[in-house]
């Protein structure tokens, strides 16, 4: 661990130094998440069943903090570079990619996690490449930092099952003004070293038809499984989303995925789910931010339990600063199956009550 700590801190020295030295200019930035959770269930295990980064229950935590370093891409034939170091109980340990901050033989991950490490180029005609680590493109909600957060305080199924975090290899970014592209060639889910002969291949368009209006429709497959070549995961993502005013947007995103003999019963499993999203702006300040969704995974593939899942979460947002934001997040799950612990035996649902202070610089 603490080698891969030294190599990740001079690989940001060796970039910081080169930066100088070609007179191109570097950006830092930090971001520091913080909060606490209470189900009603009262589990015994003080565990939120079905959470992705929420799950411990009732206890105050340090949940993420990251320091970013980054140099953009300026124009074509220019080098850039970016890393986003992490710590924390909640993020790294679910994040962390297989091959790097997680044990790939035992499964273990620690507090620490380098999200994205990875250098860039810049092409002809408003083409970039990049190779390294970085987040995945699918998906509307994000693992957050300093230039991105969600709505709500809590992840949705599909954020945690349906989709992957990150990925290992190269990727090609195209931006316009009214389309956007990216083909990555990769690793594939959520790990810096392959865990077989196949590669992962990941194609994105993003529209921009009117100006409020955005489409980004994605596609991912490849073979996932350990040792083996031949069974791939496909996955398809849309998302959209409607910018009402300056304060106020609707979102959508669906999922639909597949992957041979991934099945409890060794079969063919299929997942899919659709969320809906709506930020409302009460006044410049303080807003309600609302999700809905459903997640089907009637082969157990991605939750381990043949299931059908739903939840709605209200999440009010008062932003003191442009620095400080805090939030509450009020959140029922609910399945067809008795899955959600409480003290009181296994139930088929659960309420829970958050609050989440963000600090963004």
């Amino acid at each position: 661990m603490h080698g891969i700590i030294r190599s990740a801190t001079a690989i940001v020295a060796v970039a910081l130094s080169a930066s100088v030295a070609a007179g191109q200019g570097v950006t830092w930035h930090a971001f520091a998440s913080l909060s606490d959770v209470y189900n009603a269930n009262r589990p015994g295990d003080k565990r939120n069943d079905g959470r992705v980064f929420d799950f411990d229950d009732n206890r105050l935590r340090l949940d993420d903090v990251e320091l970013s370093v980054a140099r953009a891409v300026s124009k074509a034939g220019a080098f850039g570079f970016r890393v986003d170091l992490e710590a924390g109980r909640g993020v790294p340990r679910v994040a962390a990619a297989s091959g790097l901050f997680r044990d790939a033989n035992t499964g273990h991950a620690k507090d620490v996690d380098l999200k994205q490490a990875y250098v860039s180029y810049g092409l002809r005609g408003g083409w970039r490449a990049d190779a390294g680590k970085f987040v995945t493109p699918l998906g509307l909600e994000v693992i957050e930092g300093w230039d991105g957060y969600n709505d709500n305080a809590s992840r949705s199924f599909l954020f945690g099952y349906a989709i992957p975090f990150t990925h290992t290899g190269v990727r090609l970014n195209y931006g316009g003004s009214r389309a956007s592209g990216i083909v990555m060639l990769v690793n594939g889910w959520d790990n810096v070293k392959d865990n077989n002969l196949g590669k992962t291949a990941v194609v994105q368009l993003s529209v921009t038809p009117a100006a409020p209006l955005m489409i980004a429709v994605s596609g991912i497959t490849g073979p996932e499984q350990t040792a083996e070549g031949n069974n791939h995961r496909t996955v398809f993502d849309i998302v959209a989303t409607l910018k009402l005013s300056s304060t106020s947007t609707l979102g959508f995103n669906a999922d639909l995925g597949d992957e041979g003999h991934a099945a409890l019963d060794g079969g063919q499993a299929r997942w899919r789910g659709a969320a809906g999203y709506a930020r409302l702006g009460v006044t410049p300040k303080f807003s309600l931010c609302l999700r809905g969704e459903h997640f089907s995974d009637p082969d157990g593939a991605r939750t381990g339990v043949a299931q059908q899942m739903s939840e709605f979460t209200l999440t009010p947002e008062l932003r003191l600063s442009s620095h400080v934001l805090v939030r509450a997040d009020l959140r029922k799950d609910q399945s067809n199956r008795p899955v959600f612990d409480a003290h009181d035996g296994i139930q088929r649902s659960q309420f829970t009550t958050g609050i989440n202070l963000l600090l963004v610089f």
